[in-house]
């Protein structure tokens, strides 16, 4: 007995530990099964009695209230900044899918719902809302687990990129699609990452190309970014600076707006805009994030500059106010193409807090525009914790006085939300839904064995598909808007179209007025940027013209451009360019060298013709050398013709007439060949020049030698006292026939192998191009003048042994004299034209022909025309001199005495015909 009451206590003792062990995991299960907390989102529910939903991500607050550092537990934050253009965009989806649930085309049997939250334009949020859709709870720290997507279709959202982003990189974990209309990011389209986003708003990628399309329109080259610091503004000035690189344009310099107001990081962005020599900023960033950097421009009064604005703020009428026009006045920018949906307006304005008072979105909405408290309400607004412009943090809690009373009209307000005069955005929300609303619709109308899905090219269906299966329809959507446009995804997921390009002008009433300037079209195939005829563009200037936003101004024509070591390339010098280059357009990297009959202008702009150097007639000094030829040649000619008047004369007959003939034959050749010299060269008066003086110096000296030969044989018959041999006047004239054969032999070989021809000399002057003549062969040349310096030497040397020889007129110092003046005169020629150039290197050649020439006329025919003209009573055989028997060796011989005849026995060194 004692056993068994041993026993039933055992066993009871079992069942009581047993039951507090199963109590004990009934209270963990229970403890692990509790909601820990809740996020705190708000929003719109519409999902009773609807068979799918769709999801909603929209920026109604512009913020979130900065965390309470006191509190170290991690709580969701508030939000604060009502946003009444995003209010409108939320509007504007329960409009949509409204519209959708009353058309039978579309979705026919079945009824779109809606879950939409306030993303609060913060990434936290942003994720905090997928999170709930995924989950299907609103814990804040959940047990993530797949939605078999029963009743949740997918997202329309978010509003911004960064908040996309953020959203997508879950959602996209299970690929749920996600319909984008305000996130135009361009690393969105990188399906890798983003594989179930598309969206209905173009990719920056186009906008970046049309920016920099536009800044080269107007001739900008010098372009600075402002952007917000987060995933658009990122990647959009990343996108723009890449364009703007390929197109050899400069960014002046790239500041970043900061997301949570930071006064350190504005001042720099304001200190760069304000200091820059660039007068066109692109500024990549939302509305909202814009605001204070707006704010800044006002406050330190920088105007005078030309803002290109991204789609996120262009149309934006909380930048557009006519308080900031003389900043932001005349900006330019690319905005998503308007449009007007029916029954928008009359859906808007059926707003109002009355009709549910848990409404707490509706009751911020009315209190915020109309400045007023709804009664028995707590919910604040017009709130403000950001940092102002001093740095101190602002705890602003406009709560009014004045009670709302419900019977505000909404048609006195004037705010964005009310303002469907420009619909962008918005018709990218109505598109979005219409896109997953079409996708639905292709999926619910597959039928079994045509399907699309394997195996067996299966279908799914509604309300059970999986995420992935309502993606594929997404992709391959197609249809047409309400305005007659049509939608479609590209493999990126993105859209094609066009932007509106827009002009901020002042209407009549004060207003800014968005002006429609132009459209940048963007497809596979075509990317082109146009501009309406007669379009007015006002330009936010001092001049109100065109802006000139350069580093360096354009060099001008004549220079070139030069690098500034470690600047951008737009930033430079203008250097001049080098003598003989010009830069013909303004701009240009290097000069362009002038050909070699051109040469640089005084300003380098344009290649001219070289001036063509040469002696000419109708210049001075070519004319007076023209002239001393012509004079000298009349010299000689009335030498000559005295001569012939009185060639019966003993002065005349003395040493061999017809050599003093030939002699004043060949002055008369020398001095005119000066002219040859003389006037533009040709290769015919080339090889005449030379020649014709060669010649000619070798007649006259060839002739001068027979001379003095015959005195040089007078001298040796009076220092010899012996009879000397007669010399035939006839060997006199075989001497000169030699020499003048020789010449010509030599003269006919120098322009038959290697003629004198025109040479364009440029080495001596850049500037000018010497027109001379190339002689050819310097052999032959040596040769010619080389045979007339022998001929001189040689009568030098013969009148110079016979310099004593006695005589009332001794021709023979006359020669001496005259070959001296000859040595002297062609000796300082040689330095005197080797050191000079151009035309004057012709004139010193000229010079010493005619100096030659007129001193063998001078010292050779000048005593003698003197005694012929002035002293003809000393021109007789006694005083000239006359014959004297030899064989009286006491008599002296002279110059002209010396004579005889073959038939009498005397000797004379100068024989008479």
């Amino acid at each position: 007995m004692a056993n068994r009451k041993k026993c039933l206590v055992l066993g009871f003792l079992v069942f009581l530990w047993a039951d507090l062990d199963t109590q004990a995991e009934e209270k963990k299960e229970e403890q692990t099964c509790r909601l820990l907390g809740k996020f705190d989102l708000n929003g719109y529910v519409d999902a009773k009695n609807h068979t799918i939903v769709v999801g909603g991500l929209f920026p109604i607050h512009s913020r979130t209230i900065p965390a309470n550092e006191s509190v170290l537990e991690p709580v969701s934050a508030k939000c604060e900044g009502f946003n009444f253009r995003g209010f409108r965009w939320m509007k504007t989806m329960i409009h949509t899918i409204k519209e959708i649930n009353e058309r039978e085309d579309i979705l026919p049997n079945t009824t779109l719902g809606y879950q939409i939250f306030d993303t609060c334009f913060t990434i936290s949020k942003a994720m905090e809302s997928a999170l709930v859709f995924l989950t299907g709870q609103e814990e804040n720290k959940p047990n993530i687990r797949n939605s078999t997507g029963a009743y949740l279709a997918g997202i329309i959202g978010s509003g911004g990129s960064s908040l996309s982003i953020a959203a997508s990189r879950i959602l996209g974990l299970y690929y749920l699609p996600q319909v984008g209309y305000f996130s135009s990011c361009s690393s969105l389209s990188d399906k890798f990452q983003f594989p179930s986003y598309i969206r209905t708003i173009a990719s920056d990628q186009h906008q970046s190309k049309a920016m920099v399309q536009l800044i080269q329109h107007f001739g900008w080259v010098w372009v600075g970014t402002i952007a917000a610091d987060d995933d658009y503004g990122k990647y959009g000035v990343k996108t723009f600076k890449d364009q703007m690189e390929k197109a050899n344009l400069c960014i002046a310099f790239s500041e970043t707006i900061p997301k949570v107001y930071s006064n350190e990081k504005m001042q720099k962005a304001v200190k760069a805009v304000r200091s820059s020599t660039a007068r066109v900023i692109v500024l990549y960033a939302s509305d909202i994030d814009l605001s204070p950097f707006v704010l800044e421009m006002v406050y330190h009064n920088i105007t005078d500059r030309t803002w290109i604005a991204s789609e996120a703020w262009i149309t934006s009428a909380l930048i557009a106010k006519p308080e900031y026009f003389p900043y932001f006045g005349g900006s330019i920018g690319f905005a998503i193409p308007r449009s007007d949906i029916p029954g928008l307006k009359e859906f808007l304005y059926d707003v109002h807090p009355s009709k549910d008072p848990s409404d707490v979105l509706t009751i911020e909405f009315w209190q915020t525009a109309f400045n007023c408290t709804w009664p028995n309400s707590s919910v604040p607004y017009n709130v403000d914790h950001r940092v102002n412009m001093t740095g101190k943090e602002d705890r602003l809690y406009a709560m009014s006085d004045k009670f709302c009373t419900g019977g505000e009209k909404l048609e006195e307000l004037n705010n964005t939300y009310l303002d469907v005069s420009q619909l962008r955005i918005t018709n990218n929300v109505k598109q979005a839904v219409y896109a997953m609303a079409h996708a639905l619709d292709q999926l619910s109308r597959c039928e079994e064995g045509r399907g699309p899905f394997l195996p067996g090219s299966s279908c799914a269906y509604l309300p059970d598909f999986e995420p992935w299966q309502l993606m594929y329809y997404v992709k391959m959507v197609r249809f047409i808007t309400h305005d007659g446009k049509i939608v479609h995804f590209n493999v990126n997921g993105d859209v094609e179209g066009h932007y509106d390009i827009i002009n901020w002008q002042l209407d009549e009433n004060g207003e800014i007025a968005f002006v429609k300037i132009g459209e940048y079209i963007f497809d596979n195939k075509k990317f082109e940027l146009v501009f309406k005829k007669n379009s007015t563009i006002f330009w936010n200037t001092k001049s109100s013209g065109l802006p000139h936003s350069v580093c360096t101004d354009v060099c001008p024509p004549g220079t070139r451009k030069g690098i500034r070591q470690g600047e951008p390339i737009c930033c430079f010098d203008c250097i001049p360019c080098a003598d003989g280059h010009v830069s013909e357009r303004a701009g240009q990297r290097e000069c362009d060298q002038c050909g070699e009959d051109y040469w640089s202008n005084e300003q380098k702009s344009m290649c001219v013709l070289k001036e063509v150097e040469f002696l000419a007639y109708d210049e001075a000094l070519g004319f007076t050398l023209l002239i001393l030829s012509i004079f000298g040649a009349l010299v000689v000619l009335a030498v000559m013709i005295v001569y012939m008047i009185y060639r019966q004369t003993p002065l005349v007959n003395a040493n061999d007439r017809e050599l003093s003939f030939l002699i004043q034959v060949s002055l008369i050749i020398t001095v005119l060949s000066s002219v040859l010299f003389i006037g533009k060269p040709y290769n015919w008066s080339c090889m005449a020049r030379q020649v014709t003086l060669a010649l000619g110096f070798s007649l006259c000296l060839s002739s001068t030698l027979g001379k003095t030969i015959s005195l040089f044989f007078a001298y040796r018959i009076s220092i010899s006292k012996t009879r000397f041999t007669f010399m035939h006047p006839f060997f006199r004239k075989i001497i000169v026939l030699v020499s003048v054969l020789v010449e010509v032999g030599i003269c006919i070989a120098y322009l038959v192998l290697q003629p004198p021809r025109v040479y364009k000399n440029m080495e001596s002057q850049n500037i000018k191009i010497i027109l001379e003549c190339n002689e050819g062969s310097i052999e032959f040349l040596c040769s010619l003048f080389g045979i007339d310096a022998f001929l001189a030497f040689l009568c030098f040397l013969t009148t110079f042994v016979a310099r004593q020889l006695p005589d009332n007129y001794y021709e023979g110092k006359c020669i001496t004299f005259g070959m001296l003046v000859f040595f002297i005169v062609w000796i300082s020629f040689v330095p005197a034209y080797l050191s000079t150039k151009g035309k004057f290197k012709v004139a010193v050649e000229i010079f010493a022909i005619l100096a030659s020439s007129y001193g063998l006329l001078g010292c050779i025919f000048a005593p003698k025309c003197f005694i012929i003209l002035l002293r003809p009573k000393r021109n007789t055989d006694e005083t000239v001199g006359g014959r004297v028997p030899t064989v009286d060796r006491s008599i002296q011989l002279t110059s002209a005495s010396v004579s005889s005849e073959l038939n009498n026995t005397t000797v004379s060194t100068v024989l008479d015909e």
